[in-house]
């Protein structure tokens, strides 16, 4: 596996794109072998999206109710698609179509190593290129089984519903990932708060649930499930997203992104 700590793409004051990490650029592909540092160095200009974007194959998985405060919303996977991927500061439309908007941060793993039904005892630390965290955005109109025939991925299909980043974190850096905790802020009000061991399903098991006689290929990205205090259970009622909202989500030692809708 590649060495490195914080992963960011970003492009330096000529317009050039590189991935780096703090003052040294890398080259390559985060996932290829020989991906090292270069020795040269490069001014960031701008945070450009997450390396995964560069692969045109990489489908992110959402997987609801993976958080026990949040068991009650989701129940299965679904895929996107590479349209749905959005940089951790883009703007993001709210389309005509897309009703009842809302918000779930989740932390999110990067694979760097094609994945395959594997074996009961071997270890998958090889196969998980980093950490990230995202937000997955839901028009929950289109989650209402009448609409839906119980299919949750249309509500999730816009374009750039899918911001995450601004890093990719190694695991060697983050270490225990259960104590980290991830909140969400939505025009400076905290919504949600949790540590990431309130996962009903660790990572290791829905990496393996995934990969069960398919291939998760390198550069996928899977989303892990959402705490509560999502706007659709907000009491007395849904405070939806609506344009002008800006919506922040931070995963402790990751980074954090920062959306406005639009």
């Amino acid at each position: 596996m590649v060495v490195f700590q914080r992963l960011v793409r970003f492009m330096d004051p000529a317009g050039q794109v590189f991935f780096g990490e703090l003052r040294d650029k890398l080259g390559m592909l985060p996932w290829q072998e020989g991906f090292k540092l270069s020795g040269a160095r490069a001014k960031i200009e701008k945070v450009r999206e997450n390396p995964i974007f560069l692969i045109l194959n990489s489908q992110p998985f959402a997987l609801g109710a993976a958080v026990s405060l949040h068991r009650v919303e989701l129940s299965s996977a679904c895929g996107r698609s590479q349209h749905t991927l959005a940089g951790p500061y883009d703007e993001i439309e709210i389309p005509l179509e897309a009703k009842c908007m809302d918000y779930e941060a989740e932390c999110c793993v990067i694979i760097g190593k094609d994945l395959k039904s594997p074996s009961p005892s071997e270890s998958l630390d090889p196969f998980v290129l980093g950490y990230s965290v995202g937000n997955d955005v839901s028009a929950r109109y289109w989650q209402d089984p009448g609409r839906s025939g119980g299919q949750h991925g249309f509500a999730k299909s816009f374009d750039r519903f899918a911001p995450f980043g601004p890093t990719t974190v190694s695991p060697e850096t983050l270490g225990d990932i259960t104590k980290l905790t991830m909140t969400t802020m939505v025009n400076g009000e905290l919504r949600q708060k949790s540590r990431l061991d309130d996962l009903i399903f660790s990572i290791d098991q829905l990496l393996r649930h995934l990969s069960m006689g398919r291939t998760v290929k390198a550069g996928t990205v899977v989303m892990t499930g959402t705490p509560s205090g999502v706007a659709a259970f907000m009491k007395p009622a849904p405070q939806w997203l609506v344009k002008g909202d800006v919506v922040e989500i931070m995963l402790e030692r990751v980074g954090t992104i920062k959306n406005t809708f639009f």
